[in-house]
């Protein structure tokens, strides 16, 4: 019986010139002998196609950072970390994109999450010369690659709205090579440069602007390996308009005399849910991945983390949110919460990482974790590793996930008789601390005390605070700045990258 369906589109020659053709093939000669191939090579190293019709833009984006070598500092599946499709769901989820596509602004604040150095254009705000000029610079480069947003109407194909990255470009004909990720409808092709410039200049009806263009580069840091941003749970929209917003203006209206009075009024009114805001990156893995000994790469991640960790503890603001946190009575900073200690915490990372080694990150629903268990060690080099072990249940499947903690100077011995009181780290006081030091500097400008401003000012500067907590620190602040461009409704509007 006959199934209905679509086999391919044949591509419309002229105008684009197929890449597998005679003309092509010559076409690719020619520019390689110019020099403007140079970002081809890495980029059709990792060519993919769009796994789902509307994740034109998912594709691109996942293929570049690839290209790039961008560690997501997650795992796919497997031991394996590497940039799919389903990760990049931080600015808009993942169901939304799957029924309609995503917007320009919204990838572009994907790129942005994700680690990479982005700039971005609409086509309304510059010129074709800009655009011929930015495609030859990457062309001529592998350490930059270009994503065009077009309408396939403006080069005579089917569709509507389209991401796919340039691969290349041809000075004598002026002709630009779209590695399609719909590689199910269209091969690579060649089009004139004046053509994709005018299918970036059909305005896209869900956002009422014009579709654009953006360059993505390897970032001058690393993103950060300790603490990040969530827009997972739905109460970070009130969150980050808090942090942003409110705080000042708490600050400003009451008579603050000192630190711990402006650390009360902070923490006594955060909002409910807070701490599914921001969240330590874990390190993860299967049980059978490896015994209790460390692969070398393992050992370098959780050296970093727990170097971040210390650089944190050793801040002036720590040793008040610290004194402030045990002297509380407000069950939500009170030591005993039991929230932050190492058996509900650790169940529930366990369960999120068997979640995201078994290939499903969108739903956690049926994991259940039954046991954990806590193991300390001393690696070959003499330096203590705790590891947290579960045992996650999903439906008649039973899957031992093994979670890395880093150690703390603050913690608690390994030895301790009574496991259950010792506390997760990077615990509330340390979070606490690095998310205050990530506020923007104006959080602080309604303190009127001129003494206090000045302690304050002297205690959140990240000008001296060590290398690896200051890029944490910057990390985690332009997330905060792209996070409240989300809430605002602004991200199509503003795409330059968020202030650090």
């Amino acid at each position: 019986m006959a199934t209905a369906g679509l086999y391919r589109r044949l591509l419309s020659c002229p105008p684009a010139v197929e890449f597998a053709s005679s003309q092509g093939k010559q076409l690719f000669l020619e520019a390689i002998q110019n020099g403007t191939m140079e970002g081809f090579y890495r980029l059709v190293s990792y060519f993919q196609t769009q796994s789902e019709p509307a994740f034109c833009g998912l594709a691109s984006l996942s293929m570049v950072l690839n290209a790039l070598a961008i560690d997501p500092g997650r795992k796919w599946k497997g031991p394996w970390r590497w940039f799919d499709e389903s990760m990049l769901d931080c600015c808009e989820p993942l169901d939304k994109v799957k029924a309609r596509g995503i917007s320009f602004g919204k990838l572009v604040c994907l790129a942005h999450c994700a680690g990479a150095k982005v700039e971005a254009f609409h086509a309304s705000h510059t010129t074709i010369d800009d655009f011929r000029k930015y495609v030859i610079n990457c062309s001529t480069s592998d350490d930059c690659h270009v994503i065009s947003s077009y309408h396939r109407a403006a080069l005579k194909q089917t569709g509507t709205g389209h991401f796919s990255p340039i691969g290349g470009y041809h000075i004598g004909k002026d002709m630009a090579l779209i590695l399609d990720v719909a590689r199910f409808k269209y091969p690579p092709h060649w089009v004139p440069l004046t053509l994709l410039w005018e299918g970036m200049n059909y305005v896209d009806e869900s956002t009422g602007l014009s579709r654009g263009f953006m360059l993505i580069s390897r970032p001058h840091r690393e993103p950060g390996m300790l603490y990040t941003l969530s827009c997972k749970h739905e109460s970070w929209i009130s969150i980050a308009k808090f942090l942003m917003d409110d705080v000042p203006i708490l600050l400003k209206s009451e008579d603050v005399k000192d630190i711990h009075k402006v650390l009360s009024i902070i923490v006594t009114s955060l909002p409910s849910n807070f701490e599914e805001f921001i969240k330590w990156v874990a390190e993860i893995r299967r049980r059978e991945d490896g015994g209790p000994s460390l692969s070398s790469e393992e050992k370098a991640r959780l050296a970093v983390k727990e170097e971040v960790l210390k650089q944190v503890q050793e801040t002036g603001l720590f040793k008040h949110v610290g004194s402030f946190m045990s002297n509380s009575c407000n069950r939500q900073v009170s030591n005993s919460d039991e929230g932050d200690m190492l058996p509900s915490i650790a169940a529930r990372v366990c369960c999120e990482g068997a979640e995201i080694l078994g290939g499903k990150p969108l739903s956690s629903a049926g994991y259940c974790c039954q046991e954990t268990c806590m193991k300390c060690w001393k690696a070959e080099d003499d330096k203590p590793v705790t590891m947290v072990s579960g045992t996650v249940v999903n439906g008649n499947t039973e899957q031992g996930v093994d979670v890395l903690i880093p150690s703390s100077s603050q913690k608690l011995c390994c030895n301790c008789s009574n496991p259950s009181n010792i506390r997760m780290h990077p615990a509330s006081s340390d979070v606490l601390t690095v998310l205050l030091l990530s506020l923007p500097s104006t959080t602080w400008t309604g303190v009127t005390d001129e003494k206090l401003l000045t302690e304050i000012h002297d205690l959140v500067s990240i000008e001296n605070l060590p290398t690896l907590l200051q890029e944490e620190v910057l990390h985690l602040r332009r997330q905060l700045h792209l996070l409240k461009r989300c809430q605002e409704g602004k991200v199509e509007q503003d795409l330059g990258a968020p202030l650090s």
